[in-house]
């Protein structure tokens, strides 16, 4: 019976005895937890550095975009002043009645006028400069400024009829528009 008594003597002393912490596991335990808390900040410097590598994308390609266009439209200012030579020029020509075009002392000098009309022209088109058509063309507030409104049964409302200043692009932007006359239903 000593034996039985031994026994309850000692799971009474196992019931006694106090939780022990383990001295090898909290140092375990707080490298665990150091090593989580690295590798926490690992992840969001990672983020970061992707982040910033992105945003770093993003501005290459806005800067090189706008270099582009920098390249592409650097001339429209310039462009822009031309027109009036060219609408000038335009002008000019139109003046010259017909038999003034047909006599010998002024022929040399409406021949040169057509040629630098033509020249000017050749120049817009190597720069993307283009014309825009406008007569006949429905009205596009993009392209065209309507100036006034004139009725007429042949067109539908709202065609233009007759052009007052050509309009003109450059590329695919709008470098001035054209003033025009609409049409619209009779009165």
């Amino acid at each position: 019976m000593s034996e039985d008594k031994q026994t309850i003597e000692n799971t009474e002393t196992l019931d006694q005895l106090p939780e022990e912490e383990t001295p090898v596991d909290a140092p375990e335990n707080a490298n665990a937890e150091r090593i989580a808390a690295l590798e926490a900040e690992l992840e969001t410097a990672k983020q970061d550095i992707l982040y910033a590598h992105a945003d770093t994308q993003n501005v290459r390609r806005r800067l090189e975009k706008e270099l582009a266009d920098a390249r592409a439209y650097a001339a429209t200012s310039f462009a822009r002043d031309m027109l009036s030579v060219a609408d000038n020029l335009g002008r000019a020509l139109a003046a010259i009645p017909a038999e003034l075009r047909e006599d010998d002392k002024f022929k040399g000098l409406v021949t040169g006028l057509e040629a630098t009309g033509r020249e000017l022209e050749a120049v817009f088109g190597r720069n993307g400069i283009s014309k825009i058509e406008s007569v006949g063309q429905p009205l596009d507030p993009n392209k065209h400024q309507a100036v006034m409104e004139l009725p007429s049964a042949d067109a539908e409302p709202g065609t233009v009829l007759v052009e007052m200043q050509a309009g003109y692009s450059i590329k695919d932007r709008l470098l001035r528009p054209a003033m025009v006359s609409v049409a619209k239903k009779p009165d």
